[in-house]
């Protein structure tokens, strides 16, 4: 079995700033890419950042220049830095990964449960 839990929620000013954390943990050979999803009330869960193995990343357009995700593959664990923080970032943070356990050969896909993150004055 596989475990992803995220940390560091919770309620920000607006240009405030918050780390979220998410640790793997379990039966894991290997991690390949790793991201961070978001689902505000109405709207539909979306990619905010994504990172590759090799610390490659990708960003919604939204968060570029605000939002930086970093992994350490020693610790399992995957990051995202969120500076600048608006009323619109509100939304539950849910952090996803591509692990390959071990004794198998291919990779699944786990979810964490999400963080809950209010901008808010």
């Amino acid at each position: 079995q596989v475990q992803l839990v995220e940390s560091g929620g919770g309620l920000v000013q607006p240009g405030g700033s918050l780390r979220l954390s998410c640790a793997a943990s379990g039966s894991i050979f290997s991690i390949n890419a790793m991201g961070w999803y978001r689902q505000a009330p109405g709207k539909q869960r979306e990619l905010v950042a994504a990172i590759t193995s090799g610390g490659s990343t990708n960003y919604a357009d939204s968060v570029k220049g605000r939002f930086t995700a970093s992994r350490d593959n020693a610790k399992n664990t995957l990051y995202l830095q969120m500076n600048s923080v608006k009323p619109e970032d509100t939304a539950v943070y849910s952090c996803n990964a591509e692990v390959r356990r071990i004794g198998f050969l291919s990779a699944n896909s786990y979810w964490g449960q999400g963080t809950q993150v209010t901008v808010s004055s």
